[in-house]
């Protein structure tokens, strides 16, 4: 596993207890049992220390841990009968925004929830249209999906499929993972601004219920342009601010040393934005963050997009357009 300077002392109690246990199981003879319980104590108390108290740029870099999972991660193990859509029908596909038709399933029962709080009873199946920014995983999948930053292309195919999911009255899921939209020349030739204002604009006005998750990494223009939903979500160690710590720091003090600084100023955390209104709920992780334990993330994820879902399904297309216009009004707004 990747691991991050906070983790190391975690990394290196677990280390020593991978050594014991192969140790033991070389020799066949030594009895490791008791040594391995007092560290795996001591690791689970050092993991439950570090984790309840992360600063906002130790949130950061947990958002964007390469062992994290990524949009198609969480299609392939949340969705059935996913359909991939292509293209804009205008300039060519855009890799970084993944999206098609596909079934949201919740299984009760099959594996523990990272979020207690979000089990369910009973299964249910539920018909959607699914719009993801992927990252990639390695440097063959980053390089085809730019690294998770959409181009025009992206965005213009993304309200492509906002659109067919008015046509088949499907609620929209999103799932938001980018530090930001791609700022090349030849995105700025096509119209990289006002394809994103166009897709904040379809988001706001769809007729169907739509939940947007913000599974990582929520960067500017870049992530709101897909987020712009009835509900908005937030796993407990992801984070959503209007620019990253990197691009604020060098802006405020021309130097990206300070992103440390600068996350701090942001505000960028789920708790903090869960305060403020702007996000709805926070997605309980698995301790050590969701790159731990992929498939209790999964089954959180699931039951939590399906109870957003439940909440706004039965509101007429008015009542969902003028909800969310309230919702993004009132950002910022100071109490009388």
């Amino acid at each position: 596993m990747s691991s991050l300077d906070f983790e190391k002392p975690i990394l290196e109690i677990e280390g020593k207890i991978a050594e014991l246990t192969k140790a033991a199981q070389d020799s066949g003879q030594m009895d490791v049992s008791d040594e391995v319980s007092r560290l795996e104590a001591k690791c689970q108390r050092l993991m439950q220390q570090t984790y309840s108290k992360l600063s906002p740029w130790q949130k950061t870099q947990v958002a964007r841990h390469p062992d994290r999972p990524h949009a198609i991660d969480y299609i392939n193990a949340i969705f059935e009968d996913f359909q991939p859509l292509a293209g804009d029908r205008n300039y060519g596909d855009d890799r970084a925004i993944i999206g098609g038709f596909a079934t949201l399933v919740t299984r009760p029962g099959e594996a523990a929830s990272a979020d207690p709080t979000l089990e369910k009873s009973e299964p249910s199946r539920r018909r959607v249209m699914v719009i993801g920014q992927e990252k990639g995983h390695d440097m063959a999948t980053r390089m085809e999906h730019n690294f998770g930053m959409p181009r025009p292309e992206g965005y213009r195919k993304a309200i492509r499929l906002m659109d067919l999911a008015e046509r088949f009255n499907l609620p929209v899921v999103s799932l938001v993972d980018t530090p930001g939209a791609y700022p090349g020349k030849g995105a700025e030739q096509r119209g990289q601004a006002e394809a994103i204002a166009r897709s904040i604009d379809k988001g706001l006005s769809l007729n169907v219920p739509s939940v947007a998750l913000v599974i990582g990494e929520g960067g500017s223009g870049g992530a709101i342009a897909i987020a712009s939903a009835s509900r908005v979500l937030m796993l407990e160690h992801s984070v959503y601010s209007v620019i990253s710590p990197e691009g604020c720091a060098s802006i405020l003090w021309k130097d990206s040393a300070f992103a440390k600084d600068a996350a701090d100023a942001l505000g960028l955390t789920a708790q903090q934005l869960n305060q403020l209104g702007i996000v709805d709920r926070v997605i309980g992780e698995p301790l050590g963050g969701a790159h731990r334990d992929h498939d209790s993330v999964f089954r959180s994820v699931a039951n939590a997009l399906d109870t957003a879902l439940e909440f706004v399904a039965l509101q007429s297309p008015g009542s969902l357009k003028a909800a969310r216009r309230d919702k993004y009004l009132s950002i910022g707004r100071l109490a009388g």
